[in-house]
């Protein structure tokens, strides 16, 4: 009897052949789950509740709450827990899967503003798809409220202490160790502990997530630690790190050109292709 359809936590069960030095077998493998999530804003207009649908994006399903305020924060539209009445799913369960959906609604309180017409162009200054540029920029001077905080950290992390990181991280990653399929970021301290995972099948997601958590915490501005990255440093994931107030960014892989032009105009210590005992510095190398 076939096993595929069959969901283990974030992993679903294939049927697959392996074929390894000329032999072949049927077998069973463990695949990162992927299913869209569509955003969905509730809030107060003319006196009147409305519901936006804002974003839909691919991603492993689990922490859908942190996700979707964390992108709401990191885009500038929320700035304060206080402003979130409810995170509910709502409509109908994903087939195979009695306890998924795939719609999150972020319910609003009464008092806060939203300008759609700002909000399109904000998100299309902000998006990864190379648009990018001074308009980028100059979103993140306006929108970041703990930009300052980025500047004025005392943070510091001894080098020795910062390549032991990427092998914490794996050790955390418990679907990754199933599935080697999902990307993580991570919040760690000065002296190199590690206090919260996120994973997701798409890289800016797993931070939507870690930074959502804290969001929700009232964590933020996480000025007295760094995040680590699984794969490569691009603009989307330093502006997201920068509108959480954390001054330094660590990628097991490597940064873009305007990665790293971001994180040298904010002041923020940026790290790339740290794996083994190396790693370069990018930006604020005094903090290490």
């Amino acid at each position: 009897m076939s096993s595929d359809g069959q969901t283990t936590g974030r992993g679903r069960d294939v049927d697959i052949r392996r074929v390894y030095a000329g032999n072949d077998s049927a077998t069973v493998d463990v695949v990162a789950v992927e299913e869209p999530l569509e955003v969905r804003l509730g809030y107060t207009s003319a006196g009147s509740r409305v519901e936006k649908s804002i974003s839909i994006t691919m991603r492993t399903p689990g922490n859908d709450d942190e996700l979707a305020v964390g992108f709401l924060f990191t885009e500038g539209i929320l700035e304060s827990p206080d402003q979130v009445l409810e995170v509910w799913h709502r409509g109908p369960p994903v087939p195979g899967d009695s306890e998924l959906r795939n719609v999150i609604r972020v319910d609003l309180a009464d008092d806060v503003a939203i300008d759609l017409d700002r909000l399109a162009r904000h998100f299309y200054t902000t998006s990864s798809c190379g648009v990018c540029g001074k308009a980028s920029l100059d979103a993140l001077r306006t929108q970041g409220q703990f930009m300052g905080a980025v500047a004025s950290s005392p943070f510091a992390i001894a080098s020795d202490v910062l390549v032991g990181l990427p092998e914490k991280l794996v050790g955390e990653q418990e679907i990754f160790g199933k599935t080697g399929g999902l990307h993580a970021s991570a919040l760690f301290d000065r002296d190199g502990s590690i206090s919260h995972v996120r994973e997701d099948v798409g890289r800016h997601n797993a931070l939507d997530k870690l930074i959502g958590r804290l969001f929700l915490d009232a964590a933020l501005p996480a000025e007295n630690y760094g995040i680590i990255v699984s794969g490569r440093a691009s603009f989307e994931l330093v502006q997201k790190a920068a509108m959480a107030g954390a001054p330094m960014l660590a990628a097991v892989g490597a940064p873009s050109s305007l990665a790293v032009e971001v994180a040298r105009e904010f002041d923020m210590t940026l790290v790339g292709f740290l794996r083994g005992e190396r790693f370069n510095v990018y930006s604020g190398q005094a903090r290490i």
